[in-house]
This record gives structure tokens, sequence and C-alpha cells, in this order.
């Protein structure tokens, strides 16, 4: 999920998976643009048809007030994210809620699929594409993270990157 401001320039607000919501806004335009990086089925529910569901199944409703809930807190930290956290933390945070979505899906929390590109992982993380990449070369040099694919990250210690993510860790 994407916007680009009127320069070029590109920031990824976040990454969808499977059984996500997208668009569910009240306005009739979208400020955000989705952009599908593997393979993708979508299901399409017109809003009034939608909300004429919420009268019908209550739990629909409460389950996206869960899901704009949690949205909310994954802006807020994104906001940390972006404001206060050095790169090594950044990637750190970023590698541990990618495994954390993972486990949500029932899949295990490590190796974690990263199906984007370093492209991708830097506009989300406000850095550049080099930086991502030194970063992650770091991080395999100092064994956090063990590189099984181009896609695919093995994290042999959690706690470690949790420490750093929580920027407890000396860079």
């Amino acid at each position: 999920l994407s916007k680009t401001l009127p320069d070029g320039r590109r920031q990824v607000t976040g990454f969808a998976f499977p059984a996500d919501f997208l668009g569910f806004a009240f306005r009739d335009a979208y400020g955000f643009t989705a952009e599908a990086i593997t393979a993708a089925t979508l299901c399409r529910f017109p809003r009034r048809k939608l909300i004429a569901l919420f009268d019908e199944f209550p739990q629909l409703e409460r389950r996206l007030l869960a899901v704009a809930s949690n949205e909310l807190e994954a802006a807020q930290e994104q906001m940390l994210l972006l404001g206060r956290k050095s790169a090594r933390e950044r990637l750190a945070s970023f590698l541990l809620a990618m495994s954390r979505r993972a486990e949500e899906r029932g899949e295990p929390a490590s190796p974690v699929e990263l199906p984007m590109g370093r492209p991708d992982i830097a506009d989300f993380l406000g850095l550049t594409t080099e930086t991502v990449s030194r970063t992650f070369t770091r991080l395999t040099r100092d064994g956090l993270i063990e590189p099984l694919s181009p896609t695919l990250q093995h994290l042999p210690d959690r706690e470690a990157l949790a420490e750093i993510a929580e920027g407890g860790a000396e860079e």
C-alpha cells in the first residue's frame, strides 16, 4: 500500500496479507494505491451492501472495528519508527512485524517470507535501498538473520532483534 507524492517520491504505508481488508473508507476516492507483489485474489464489496451486512451480521461490524483499531495502532508504531528509530532499529522492527504477521496467519514465525523487494522495504522504512541492503548485510554478519533465499529470512535470535528494535542494543 503506498502513496506517491507530486514530486514522484513514494511512501509505502503497509503490506497487506491474505484476509486483510483494503480500502474501507467513507470517501469516494482513495488516497492510497494498492499493488500486488504476489499473486492475489480480491473480493470486492460495494459499500452500501457491506453496511447492510452489518445489520444482518453485527459480528462483522465488530471485526472491522477491530481491524481499524489494529491499523491505527500500526500507524502509530510506524510514526515512531519513521520519526525516532535508526536504520538498524527500523529493519529489526520490520522483520519482527513480518514474523508476527506470519504467526497471525498460522505460519511459522521463522523463516519469514519477504516477497517485497528492497526498494519497497526502503520506502516503507523511510530509508534508501542502499541503506536497507547494508543493514540486511550487517544483521546477517552479526548472526541475527540468515538469508535462505532472496525472499526468505531465518530469524535465529528474535530476542536479540527485539532488543535492537526497542533501541536497547548498540549499533
